[in-house]
């Protein structure tokens, strides 16, 4: 199957409901446009889908894990989950990493901010047992608390395995120091309606990005407010290569060389 791949949606959600009506013509779409998908969990019942639907399509892997905000509700539950099922979960060899997992300030109270560091560090360690690499979720807190700086700082004192900062959104400096501890960060439709990611896109390495749909979210120009599906992703590997002023089908083939090796595809 990996020899017939034009394109790999790094991170989706084609486990989510907003399918569960045409989630097979969804995935025939992509199918016919040679468009894996890597789905990712974002609590138990949503990774325990991602695997089931890995299982059933040889172009469709998961990822599994628990997603920082998620952490705000239940401490004791989700620490039970990162511990012990995202581990069961992500023993099968249909799942590609753990994740999605890291730090969400913008709505977070300072005891909701622990938790996420708990479960992050948890998620993080089966992650380093299994040798499977990190789908992270990062985001900054309206006052100012850098979620980029801080999970840098504890990828750098715990992590053994890759990471990708998905649906990148820091600043010049966070990339750079993601860079220069051997992170990976991927972009999403977003980059076809706004030019804030410009200069990133274009000082990114070529061989250090990855390309992601985060659907049914941020559908890119020229499916903008509409449901955003896997296929969609080939808009947004277009829009790197025209930002960055490359060849398409140099980038395109990049792109799929980066995510393959990442996620160890074989």
């Amino acid at each position: 199957m990996q020899s017939k791949l034009k394109f790999i949606d790094a991170h989706g959600h084609l486990n989510f409901t907003d399918y569960d009506n045409d989630r097979d013509q969804v995935i025939e779409r992509s199918r016919n446009l040679n468009v894996g998908m890597i789905t990712i969990g974002t609590d138990l019942k949503s990774s325990n889908k991602a695997v089931n639907l890995a299982e059933l399509n040889d172009d469709i892997w998961a990822v599994v894990g628990i997603h920082p905000t998620e952490t705000n509700n239940d401490h004791d539950e989700y620490a039970s989950q990162a511990s012990v099922v995202i581990k069961k979960l992500a023993n099968n060899n249909r799942v590609l990493g753990i994740g999605e997992c890291g730090l969400d300030y913008f709505h977070s109270k300072p005891e909701d901010m622990a938790m996420q560091r708990e479960i992050f560090n948890k998620q993080i360690n089966i992650a380093n047992e299994l040798d499977k690499p990190l789908m992270l979720h990062t985001r900054s807190s309206k006052d100012g608390t850098n979620a980029y700086q801080e999970s840098i700082e504890i990828l750098k004192k715990t992590a053994k395995v890759g990471f990708n900062f998905h649906f990148f959104a820091g600043n010049k400096k966070d990339l750079q120091d993601i860079l220069d501890i051997g992170g990976f960060v991927s972009f999403t439709g977003v980059i076809t309606f706004t030019h804030d990611y410009d200069e990133l896109i274009k000082y990114v390495p070529i061989d250090r990005v990855m390309v992601e749909t985060d659907c049914p979210f941020v559908a890119p120009i020229p499916h903008r407010g509409k449901r955003n599906e896997p296929s969609f992703v080939i808009e947004t590997a277009k829009a790197i290569a025209s930002i960055r002023g490359e060849d398409e089908e140099i980038v395109r083939a990049q792109l799929l060389r980066n995510t393959i090796k990442f996620f160890h595809i074989i």
